[in-house]
């Protein structure tokens, strides 16, 4: 038997040049236009140098607002940062408070000697964890508040200054 060898079919390749019209357009030549001794009036010059002058203002402008946008923003974040860095720490404490409380109390029934004690142990424990619980939660308040505060000051106080820059 003959062994069949076959050759992949290839395209033959075909330049693509700027004279190669597609898809049956025609080619176009474009005029070149060539004004000898061309010379731009003052008052255009003058305009066009004015309307860069004002780009390099404009752009100046921009470039200060913005790096000053970041900064206020940096400091807010920052600010931001420490205060959820305190309030955490704030939560420790009081966690570690209440679970001192819990263990104090676990040990004070170790010690009870009837049902009645039982009860009256447990209503003081209650009764000062709902307490305890009342302050803690102003003072996690207190301190969301003056985080929320201190963090927004930066930004505030930009936006004051840039609409005193504008006005």
């Amino acid at each position: 038997m003959a062994e069949a060898t076959t050759k992949p079919k290839t395209k033959p390749a075909t330049a693509y040049t700027a004279e190669t019209p597609s898809f049956g357009m025609p080619k176009f030549d474009i005029p070149k236009f060539e004004i000898p001794n061309l010379e731009i009036p003052a008052a255009f010059r003058e305009i066009a140098e004015k309307g860069v002058t004002q780009a390099k203002d404009n752009w100046e402008k921009i470039k200060s607002a913005t790096e000053e946008a970041s900064d206020l923003l940096e400091d807010s974040y920052s600010t931001a940062s420490k205060g959820m860095a305190d309030y955490g720490l704030k939560v420790i404490e009081i966690t570690r408070a209440n679970t001192n409380a819990s263990f104090d109390f676990a040990s004070q029934l170790m010690t009870v000697k009837s049902i009645s004690e039982v009860v009256e142990l447990s209503t003081a424990h209650m009764r000062k964890q709902f307490d305890t619980a009342t302050v803690q939660a102003k003072e996690l308040t207190a301190l969301a508040q003056k985080v929320a505060t201190e963090a927004a000051e930066p930004i505030q106080t930009g936006v004051n200054k840039a609409f005193s820059k504008t006005a």
